[in-house]
């Protein structure tokens, strides 16, 4: 669970990225879910796009694909979703905060 100080921090970070993962009309589909999973094992803090219209469906698919990746929630703006998970042997060329100078 992360505090409200890791969510601010984590906010910092994931304000300068941009959207790795696109999600449209078919929801989080199988290769979606592969694909958020991936991004988060290389980068630990992403940005998806939610891209459908109804607000309570995109909700349902932005925790949808979050639970299933096993990924927290950091914060929701619109249509954009920051997602978090750490992973303790990310490449740090590759992690969003070894590169902006995250401490864990």
């Amino acid at each position: 669970m992360l505090t409200a100080k890791d969510k601010r921090r984590l906010r910092q970070i994931a304000h300068h990225l941009d959207a790795v993962v696109l999600i449209g009309d078919n929801g989080a589909s199988p290769g979606v879910i592969v694909e958020t999973s991936r991004a988060l094992a290389d980068h630990e803090l992403i940005k998806v796009k939610v891209n459908i219209g109804d607000r309570g469906v995109r909700r349902e698919v932005g925790d949808e694909l979050a639970t299933t990746c096993g990924a927290d929630v950091v914060q929701v703006v619109g249509k954009v979703w920051v997602l978090y998970r750490p992973n303790p042997d990310a490449d740090p060329r590759l992690s969003n905060l070894a590169r902006f100078g995250h401490q864990n």
